[in-house]
């Protein structure tokens, strides 16, 4: 049965076949089909438009008519033995993945202070981490914690995992090489559609980094949303120099 609703339309003349909508689609409902974007199956579409954003040519667009309803079911068994397909530019890096975590009980059982011979465990629970290649509509996202990382920063600051991470989805960018437009505009997507916790943003000292608080606030400002907010300096040294 068909019920008239909103779904995603390809335009094939403008689709050039670079892939960048199959990632942007959590519920796996697009794949590139002899060098086009297609729709897999109406069910696996649920008519956000999250792929919207990640096509560079503007193939793609929401329309209202006659489908199959959205099937949240269908989808988890449809996701459910992909767990690290290759994308069609041949590149997993963009793939969805949540990662497994410690059960309760071994991380209750972590040493507090961990031996410098020993392996420090991982903190990390998602995959991407970029935030150009998160979709709005990540799994992960709903509800979440937010780290939002200048990538200096991660290499900066020596115990990331263990006291910034931990129990957070992080999103990792650079405020001066990247495109802040397009990061407003997703960081709008996530606070209309995630019911974002709070986040925590982490910058450097220096003048570039400054921008990535303001980019997150201003997405926050356009999803019309008040979500708690933290910010976090560093010195190039991994010194936290303040806490607003």
């Amino acid at each position: 049965m068909k019920i008239l609703r909103k779904i995603i339309e390809i335009d094939e003349a403008l689709c050039n076949g670079c892939g960048q909508c199959v990632t942007g689609c959590a519920e796996g409902a697009l794949k590139i089909v002899n060098g086009k974007a297609k729709v897999v199956s109406e069910t696996f579409c649920d008519g956000l438009g999250a792929c919207i954003g990640e096509c560079p040519t503007g193939a793609l667009k929401i329309v209202e008519r006659e489908a199959a309803p959205f099937d949240e079911e269908a989808v988890r068994q449809h996701l459910a033995p992909q767990e690290s397909p290759t994308l069609p530019c041949g590149c997993p890096s963009s793939q969805i993945r949540i990662l497994a975590n410690p059960s309760a009980c071994e991380a209750a059982n972590r040493p507090a202070q961990i031996e410098r011979t020993e392996e420090e465990p991982s903190s990390l629970t998602h995959w991407p981490i970029q935030i150009r290649l998160i979709p709005a509509s990540a799994p992960f996202l709903k509800g979440a914690d937010l780290l939002i990382l200048a990538d200096c920063a991660a290499v900066a600051f020596p115990s990331l995992h263990r006291d910034l991470l931990k129990g957070k989805v992080v999103m990792m960018g650079c405020p001066k090489f990247d495109d802040t437009a397009l990061y407003e505009e997703k960081f709008a997507d996530i606070f209309r559609n995630a019911e974002i916790k709070s986040v925590t943003t982490v910058v450097m000292e220096v003048p570039c980094c400054s921008g990535l608080p303001l980019i997150v606030r201003k997405g926050m400002e356009a999803a019309e949303k008040n979500v708690p907010m933290q910010q976090i300096v560093l010195s190039l040294t991994g010194r936290i120099l303040e806490r607003s």
